[in-house]
């Protein structure tokens, strides 16, 4: 898993730390319900701490990235992936997430945070 995510940040020249909760469908669906109003499980949920009424009280750490291994465990059956490619996307989804990518603004936002998932897979794929 640090080598996901040092990989996300050295992509964007940065530097910091995470916290990884990994949680049943329940669990994340409460904190679904909670800080997004949706009523349902979802398979990854990012805390960032720059971001509210107290932006930077630490500069070097940026949030919080939340799994649900079950959605995780089912979307990589879906996809004929292993259940470890799938945390991985997750957690470079997540990741991007708290460094200020959002796939929720726009149609163009969306395919840049697309791209630079796809870029920083595929990379780790080389190696």
């Amino acid at each position: 898993m640090t080598s996901v995510l040092r990989r996300v940040f050295e992509s964007e020249n940065r530097d910091g730390e995470i916290s990884i909760l990994f949680l049943d469908d329940n669990g994340i669906l409460k904190l679904n319900r909670k800080y997004r109003g949706i009523e349902r499980p979802t398979d990854v949920l990012s805390f960032a701490l720059n971001q509210g009424d107290f932006p930077d009280p630490q500069p070097e750490m940026w949030g919080d990235i939340v799994i649900s291994v079950e959605t995780a465990a089912r979307q990589a059956v879906e996809a004929g992936d292993s259940f470890e490619d799938e945390i991985t996307r997750l957690l470079v989804h997540g990741a991007l997430h708290l460094l200020g990518y959002d796939h929720e603004r726009s149609k163009k936002d969306a395919a840049r945070m697309r791209r630079m998932e796809w870029k920083i897979i595929s990379s780790m794929e080389k190696d």
